[in-house]
Parts: structure tokens; C-alpha cells; sequence
């Protein structure tokens, strides 16, 4: 982190190992109990940690990503009674959440207790809590004593890390400690329900459906619309994770959406014009639509400047674990604008990847 001198920290980077797994995370315990900050992999992506019930350690947080000033936090915890210390008047379809898909990419809103300093809930009186499954923050809780305040490990406005690459390229020298456990398993931020209201809303798809969620505790209604990105307008009140954009690189996105060939036609109109108008394009494709353009762009004796493929439009859960990486890897190579393919089945984790594009993109158009 830089200090006030404008010093950077010196970043500790440790790969963990099954053989320096307890030395490493008894190192970085004691750096969060010190009100220190360490990133480290879950599941879903990289997080950035901090004691979650200290203020000043939360405010390092914020100073280290960029973060806008009142953006509510999440807290990750060990167990149940973490749950109970950090919230009050939980509900019973809550608890039948916690037991269906904890620990897991599940962040679960619930009125918060006093302990819960205000700089941590953006000043709500609500907070996400979360259960990872991921070995590393389980330990790091448990070692630390407390819950952790844990928003991706980023710079505000990037892309999420699925990668401690992508850590260390925006926060080496801000933060005290990155822990490198390997990729990311779903690349993707967790499914968010609020259930401080009546029927529970899900502010942010992920890997647990709203369907699946459903089936547990009946009616939940979407707090995002299906044909647009991110729109919560009708919600009562922003929610940890809900009150700035994510997903932005730098460079221009442009997202086609649509059914397999509709969208690679478009695509290479797209291409076309942007070329013409002297611009470097990168694509960011499918698998099936990187085969169907190729033929005809080819014939029409054009390429992309970069193309960075994702995978099969069939497998999503694929496409989301490379598509944090993927934007990254376009977005640094001095390109004009990204095309980015829409043509991925919904299936699975593809309402969430369609989403977490949506958001990516200043444009979207329908093929």
C-alpha cells in the first residue's frame, strides 16, 4: 500500500503448497491481526482481505483498490456462529441457503449487528456474508480470528483477478500480502440474494441459479433485468457490491448478442468497418464463431489485430473461468475496440458470463 509519502509497501507473494500451507497462512494470519491486508484465491475470484471488523484495516482496503468512498463491503466467514456475531434477525430460509450451498459462491444479505463498523457496510444497515470454498480463506479466517472484509482483488473498475497475475499487475506495492493458489475454479464473483426483503432478490447471477435457489426456499425475484446489464433501479436501496460499476476495461467493448451465426455475421461487419476506419480491433470469441467468421474473413482478406477465444459456446462454465483473463489480456495490447461474442447458451454459468459482459461493454447491439 502507498503511504502518505507516497512509498509503496514491499508485497509479499507466496505460493501455497500443500508443504508450506501452514507456514504461509500462520504469515498472513498475522498480517490481517496487525490490520494488514492480504489477497488470496477462492473459488469464484481473488479476493482482497482485511479485518472486517476494523475500520482502519477496511479503510487500507478502499485506499489500496481505488474504491469509491461508501461502497459497501462483503464479509467472508468460517461458520454459522460467524454468522450470528456479524448479523441479526436471520431468517429461517437463510439458513436452509447456508446449508444448501455453503461453503460456496453464494453471498447471502442479512441485516447486520452494531460490530459491523459503518465504513465496512457503506453505512447500510445491511451486509453480504459468504462461506468460500476454498481452503486458503477458510484458514485465513479461522487463523485471523474474525470475519473478512473481502471485495475482489482489483483495481476499482478492472476486471476481477482469476489469477494472482492479475493481483500482482494491480496491487503489487499497495497491499502487504498475495497469496498465489493457482486459477480461479469458477472465475466468476458469487451468486448475491438480498434477503432483508420480501420475496429475497438476487442482485448478481453467479454460479448458483436463481432457479436452484428456488427450489430451496420458493419465490425470488431477479434484481437485474435478463436483457440488460445490471439494472437495479427498482431495488430500495444499493447492496454491498451494487453501488458502482464493474467489470470496465479501458478499452472500448462492443457486444454482440445473439444465436450462433446471426452473431458471427455481425461480427464481421463489425470487423469490416472498424478496419476501414483505421482502428485496431481485438475479438473475444467462441470457439464456433472464431470457425464460422474465419472462411469469410479470410475471403474478404481481413484479421483482428488480437483474438483471445474463450471456448465453446455449449460450455460456459468454461468461457466464465477465461473471461476476467481474457478481457485483461485485450485490454492491454493498445487496441481500440474489443468485439466481444454473446452466442454462449445460458445454461449453467451463462446468464452470469452474459451478464458480467453486459457490464463489461459500452455497447451492446442484437444480431
Amino acid at each position: 500500500m502507498q503511504a502518505e509519502n507516497g512509498s509503496k509497501v514491499n508485497t509479499l507473494v507466496f505460493r501455497v503448497s500443500e508443504e508450506n500451507f501452514d507456514s504461509v497462512l500462520e504469515r498472513a494470519s498475522a498480517i490481517i491481526k496487525r490490520g494488514g491486508t492480504v489477497a488470496f484465491p477462492t473459488e469464484t475470484v481473488y479476493g482482497l482481505g482485511a479485518d472486517g471488523l476494523n475500520p482502519e484495516a477496511v479503510l487500507k482496503i478502499f485506499e489500496a483498490k481505488k474504491r469509491p468512498p461508501g461502497n459497501p463491503l462483503s464479509l467472508l466467514v468460517h461458520s454459522k456462529e460467524d454468522v450470528e456475531r456479524v448479523t441479526k434477525n436471520i431468517p429461517e430460509s437463510a439458513f436452509k441457503l447456508m446449508d444448501a450451498f455453503w461453503p460456496g459462491p453464494l453471498t447471502i444479505i442479512l441485516e447486520k449487528n452494531d460490530i459491523v463498523p459503518d465504513i465496512t457496510s457503506g453505512k447500510l444497515k445491511s451486509i453480504g456474508v459468504r462461506m468460500p470454498d476454498h481452503s486458503v480463506p477458510l484458514e485465513l479466517i479461522k487463523r485471523a480470528g474474525t470475519p473478512l472484509a473481502a471485495p475482489s482483488a482489483n483495481l476499482s473498475g478492472k476486471p476481477s483477478p482469476s489469477l494472482a497475475a492479475h493481483v500482482i499487475s494491480d496491487l503489487a506495492g499497495r497491499i502487504d500480502a498475495i497469496l498465489d493458489g493457482g486459477e480461479a475454479a469458477i472465475g466468476l464473483e458469487s451468486t448475491v440474494i438480498d434477503m432483508t426483503v420480501e420475496p429475497p432478490v438476487v442482485l448478481r447471477p453467479g454460479a448458483v441459479s436463481l432457479e436452484e435457489l428456488e427450489s430451496i426456499i420458493g419465490k425470488v425475484r431477479s434484481g437485474y433485468k435478463s436483457g440488460e446489464a445490471g439494472d437495479k433501479s427498482d431495488l430500495p436501496e444499493k447492496k454491498a457490491g451494487q453501488k458502482y460499476g464493474h467489470y470496465i476495461p479501458d478499452t472500448k467493448v462492443v457486444l454482440v448478442e445473439g444465436e450462433g451465426k446471426s452473431v458471427s455475421g455481425q461480427l464481421v461487419k463489425l470487423l469490416e468497418s472498424y478496419i476501414i476506419e483505421g482502428q485496431k480491433v481485438g475479438l473475444l470469441l467462441s470457439e464456433e464463431t472464431s470457425k464460422e467468421t474465419a472462411p469469410v474473413l479470410a475471403l474478404k482478406n481481413l484479421g483482428p489485430d488480437e483474438c483471445f477465444l474463450l471456448g465453446s459456446r455449449s460450455e460456459p462454465d468454461v468461457a466464465a473461468r477465461k473471461l476476467f483473463e481474457g478481457l485483461r489480456t485485450l485490454d492491454k495490447n493498445g487496441l481500440d475496440v474489443i468485439v466481444a461474442d454473446g452466442s454462449f447458451s445460458r445454461s449453467g454459468l451463462g446468464e452470469a458470463l452474459i451478464n458480467r459482459l453486459r457490464e463489461a461493454s459500452s455497447i451492446k447491439i442484437v444480431a
